[in-house]
């Protein structure tokens, strides 16, 4: 056995087991012949190694993190080529992942943490899509062409610590591109609407990047007040983050009229903040003002912004609907930085930003107790956990939770953020009434917001009424078309079909939430469940095959301590069409 440094690339089919139960032959016919005049020829111009063809998957080495990558890329522009023309059910469609570390070679094949790593990539990777380690964007970040998207830390199977991964994307290709069903180019709503897209940190200190997106996000959150506003989510305003933008493009990917830019400059106490509203549909600029104060004057900044934006765009709403029910989130400028901090750690989704935002949002309640949001952010951070399997004590936590949830909702009964964090915990820890009447207040008070449009979905359908999931899945679609966290829109979806019987919608929706999380148990449950109910036992059992890949202790019952359905014989009917699929009790 030989040690030696090596960039590692992981490719496999998406969706083989499928391609394979419609036609087998077929399939491995195409798969061969796209080896033959793809693969090989690539990974040799590229000076590179094919270590072994395991199924629907390779695994190849290389010398050179930049022939890796390069080679990855034409892997992806070949396939994409090959499928011009194919039927969408029929192409063949690859995920990479790239790792660059040391290797123990013995004989032809290669092992390795470094492998393990490549491997985990690739299931991080979206269809048709390519990711890396932090290692590998590190060597080939100014080499190569190519647009890099920073997916921040991330929890994979028996890997620890987390691994910091990119997303990677052929130059002048826009990010989102390789999703499949991502709605493109929505119509214009009846009604004025606007995107805010994060504003530049001008400030001396980069640390400061947390700052102007909380800003943003605040204005975000009040314009969406406005009832007669039609405003995009946080959530794909955010994926243009860092990057250089047509307004236009940007006009026509989220179906908005209006687009908001700007920049934020702290300096010490004082604060600068500059805005430009744009014509999307023209790239004219409408209106550009500047705004100076000082911390204590953050909010009122916040209020002259939204102010000027809706008396600019929609000149016969009434100011008050801007006013109306709006308080102060806080007054007191530590406990609003620790707020901020929080969120920036919170967006992470990684158990280290799960942990770091916890402790920064009870920082923000200690200097303001009445803080209702930071509060709700608190218990939406246990039942992140419950989601994703970190909890550490789960009675400790359950009852910190639900005390959170119920201290948010007394301390804003008119705050949204803090009323649907409170009842997306509650449902977490299946409350669901309680945690949809809370939600329910949440949507009537800003109807623009998409988070209490997706955790409403998904407890409308934990409670029995499948027809609001699926509607409050479809609009939060649309007020944020570009979301990095459509599997959960769609995951709400699929439960609301499946409540409603329409086993065959419900695993479309799954089919969509998997391309995006591939590993998501909930996801993969529900397809399980569904192809059952429809007598697709083979679809049944694959997704079930691959859930016990994901966790081999599953079990019915430890699902059921996550995902509760609120009416009995709903309960029943998902034991029955698990334990049919093959998922022991």
């Amino acid at each position: 056995m030989k040690r030696r440094l090596a960039a590692i690339l992981v490719a496999d089919v998406v969706g083989y087991s499928r391609l394979m139960q419609r036609d087998e032959e077929a399939t491995l016919v195409v798969l061969r012949k796209r080896r033959k005049q793809i693969l090989d020829p690539i990974v040799r111009s590229h000076k590179g190694r094919i270590v072994k063809v395991m199924g629907d998957g390779v695994l190849i080495e290389f010398a050179s993190a930049v022939h890796a990558v390069q080679a990855a890329l034409a892997l992806q522009d070949g396939f994409g080529q090959a499928n011009d023309g194919v039927p969408q059910d029929r192409q063949i469609v690859l995920r990479i992942g790239i790792n660059l570390g040391d290797v123990i070679g013995e004989g032809q094949d290669i092992y390795g943490d470094s492998v393990n790593i490549a491997a985990r990539m690739e299931a991080l990777a979206e269809p048709g899509g390519i990711c890396i380690s932090a290692k590998v964007h590190a060597e080939v970040a100014r080499k190569i062409d190519c647009a890099f998207e920073d997916i921040g830390l991330q929890s994979v199977k028996n890997i620890s610590p987390d691994i910091h991964a990119f997303r990677v994307h052929p130059s002048g290709q826009d990010r989102k591109t390789q999703t499949p069903k991502v709605p493109l180019n929505p119509p214009l709503p009846n009604r004025p609407s606007i995107a805010v897209l994060p504003f530049q940190n001008m400030s001396a200190d980069a640390e400061q990047e947390y700052f102007a997106d909380g800003m943003v996000e605040d204005i975000i959150t009040e314009l969406s007040r406005s009832k007669g506003l039609f405003v995009i989510a946080r959530n794909s305003s955010f994926v243009y983050k860092g990057r250089a933008v047509d307004i236009k493009e940007v006009g026509r990917e989220l179906g908005v009229r209006y687009v908001l830019e700007g920049s934020v400059r702290r300096a010490g106490d004082r604060l600068r903040i500059t805005g430009q509203l744009i014509d999307a549909a023209n790239g004219a600029h409408i209106w550009a003002d500047k705004f100076d104060g000082d911390m204590t004057d953050v909010f009122d900044l916040q209020d002259r912004i939204t102010s000027s934006v809706v008396g600019t765009i929609a000149p016969k709403l009434e100011q008050a609907e801007i006013a109306r029910n709006h308080e102060k989130p806080t007054e007191i400028m530590d406990a609003y930085d620790h707020y901020l901090r929080g969120m920036a750690a919170f967006n992470t989704f990684t158990r280290e930003g799960n942990a770091l935002a916890l402790e920064h949002f009870g920082q923000a309640l200690a200097f303001d107790p009445a803080y209702a949001a930071a509060c709700g952010m608190m218990a939406r951070c246990y039942g992140q956990r419950v989601g994703f399997g970190w909890l550490l004590d789960p009675d400790a936590e359950r009852a910190e939770a639900l005390a959170l949830a119920r201290r948010a909702a007394k301390l804003g009964p008119d705050d949204a953020v803090a009323l649907s964090t409170a009842g997306f915990a509650l449902m977490c820890f299946h409350q669901i009434d309680e945690g949809d009447a809370l939600i329910d207040r949440a949507v009537d008070l800003n109807p623009n917001l998409a988070w209490p449009l997706i955790v409403g979905g998904m407890c409308k359908a934990l409670g029995g009424d499948g027809a609001t999931a699926v509607s409050r899945a479809e609009l939060a679609v649309r007020l944020s078309p570009q979301d990095p966290q459509l599997f959960g829109i769609h995951i709400a979806a699929a439960i609301g079909h499946w409540v409603l019987g329409d086993y065959v919608a419900a695993m479309k929706s799954t089919r969509i939430t998997l391309q995006h999380q591939p590993n998501f148990k909930f996801g993969l449950a529900v397809q399980a469940a569904s192809a059952a109910l429809s007598d697709q036992p083979k679809l049944a059992s694959a997704a079930i095959e691959r859930l016990r890949r994901i966790d081999p202790d599953l079990r019915v019952r430890r699902l059921n301590q996550w995902l509760v359905f609120a009416r009995p014989e709903l309960m029943k009917l998902w034991c029955q069409a698990l334990e049919k699929a093959g998922l022991p009790h």
